[in-house]
């Protein structure tokens, strides 16, 4: 990958406030944090000790598609997303909308499966309550803080991204001590599940391991407030991603070896069982952190998925009625209200792992779009200097996105299938009110041609 020289930047209405540093914590903050702490116990249950490999291969497939992202990044500065690359690339309305729809869908999926996590056992450590009931509670606190006007900035990023990876620097120090006293065992780092074998494993644990790593696709929306993009973006997008990776990676080494994966599969706050054998630090302070990362990844994501449930609508490509805002507040009130509720049925019909895994699998259509679409628009010369990614990596990420959909379930593709039918519906809806308010809008005044009664 080579980046030629920087161009001159074009103007933008947006104040670029956005340095090198903040981008990268930005990144840091998105990938960061909820997913692992959440599902070291899924991916034990898919690959037993051998987490680490998985989370190896799901490093590699994030790093394949980030490379397509900072190529149409600097060379569309301006552009907001998969959805406008997708339009760019291929003309048609119905394809973009389901990029950018999928990307909606998946936020909201993500913050069921978040919210299942928060009411999981480290909230147990404080509180003795069920999960759903408390999931449930948790979205609608969420939606109240959404609606209220929630101004979330960079600065605040950077304090949630440091909580978020102190906790998992935590984990990995702790596990050494474990280790360096001899009570672990490094031996289950090669152990595979009974009948399991090692690309099985892999597979299945790196669909799961995927989702820790997404998120890092949101920071194309910051284009426009990044200072020389062309140049800043592709370091910290690749910086941030190889930090979470090697975060992650000593993470999945330390917990199997300090915990058996059997233990680990049984807890639903995974990272908790390994601060407990390491001892001497209150879990209470650990379980504190885990909710801080999985109660800002919901949080984060609530806000991302209301706002461009919002902006679909000013658009018209959803229902107007998704654009109502709260008087007073200004905040989207009814598409915080829908997301939110939808959110919640998700939550009564899925699980953690289950959800996780639809996240993913909503998420690769919209890398083999923009993968794709890296390819398709090379023929677009658009006169400046911007990153350009070796040929083969957007191949690669194009085939490990199909290798990766030949391992979903049917029932992942079957709430996929829903959410997007839900979506085409939508869809649907607001083409043909749009059509009608044009033609009633160009209809004649008085039909009658003037024979109107004196």
């Amino acid at each position: 990958m080579t980046t030629t020289p920087t161009a001159t930047d074009e103007t933008t209405r947006l104040a670029r406030n956005v340095t090198g540093p903040l981008l990268f914590l930005f990144i840091l903050g998105d990938v960061l944090g909820a997913g692992v702490y959440a599902l070291v116990g899924e991916l034990s249950a898919e690959a037993g000790g051998m987490i680490w490999l998985p989370l190896l291969v799901a490093l590699g497939m994030a790093l394949l598609t980030a490379a397509s992202y900072a190529e149409l990044v600097t060379k569309y500065p301006r552009a907001g997303g998969s959805a406008v690359y997708a339009q760019k690339a291929f003309g048609r309305p119905l394809l973009s909308f389901l990029v950018g729809f999928s990307m909606l869908a998946a936020g909201v999926t993500s913050a069921a499966g978040l919210s299942l996590a928060f009411g999981g056992d480290y909230l147990g450590t404080f509180l003795d309550v069920p999960a759903v009931p408390t999931a449930l509670v948790f979205l609608a606190l969420v939606a109240a803080l959404n609606a209220r006007g929630i101004k979330e900035s960079l600065r605040a990023n950077v304090v949630m991204t440091a909580i978020e990876l102190s906790g998992l620097v935590l984990v990995v120090v702790l596990g050494a001590v474990v280790l360096g006293r001899g009570d672990g065992d490094l031996t289950r780092l090669s152990e595979l599940p009974e009948g399991t074998g090692v690309a099985t494993a892999t597979l299945g644990g790196a669909l799961i391991a995927f989702y820790s790593f997404v998120g890092f696709e949101t920071s194309a929306n910051l284009a426009e407030e990044v200072r020389d993009v062309r140049r800043v973006y592709p370091r910290a997008l690749f910086g941030a991603l190889l930090t979470a990776g090697v975060v992650y990676l000593l993470v999945g080494v330390v917990a199997p070896a300090v915990v058996a994966p059997a233990q680990l599969q049984e807890s639903s706050g995974p990272l908790l069982e390994v601060v407990e054998a390491a001892g001497g630090v209150p879990l209470e302070l650990f379980a504190a952190v885990a909710l801080v990362a999985v109660a800002n990844g919901a949080l984060l994501t609530m806000i991302m998925a209301s706002r461009l449930t919002y902006g679909m609508a000013e658009e018209g490509l959803l229902p107007a009625v998704f654009g109502r805002l709260l008087p007073g507040r200004r905040t989207p009130v009814v598409a915080i209200v829908a997301t939110t509720l939808v959110a919640m049925v998700l939550t009564l019909t899925g699980s953690l792992v289950d959800l996780a895994s639809t996240v993913v699998l909503l998420l690769l259509f919209v890398f083999l779009s923009t993968n794709v679409a890296v390819l398709v628009l090379r023929r677009d010369d658009v006169g400046h200097a911007h990153f350009r990614a070796w040929t083969p990596l957007p191949v690669l990420a194009i085939a490990t996105c199909l290798v990766l959909l030949t391992q979903q379930e049917a029932r992942h593709w079957l709430l996929a299938g829903a959410l997007l039918a839900l979506g085409v519906l939508l869809y649907v809806a607001a083409r043909w009110s749009t059509r009608r308010g044009t033609s009633a809008a160009e209809a004649p005044e008085h039909p009658g041609d003037g024979d109107e009664p004196a």
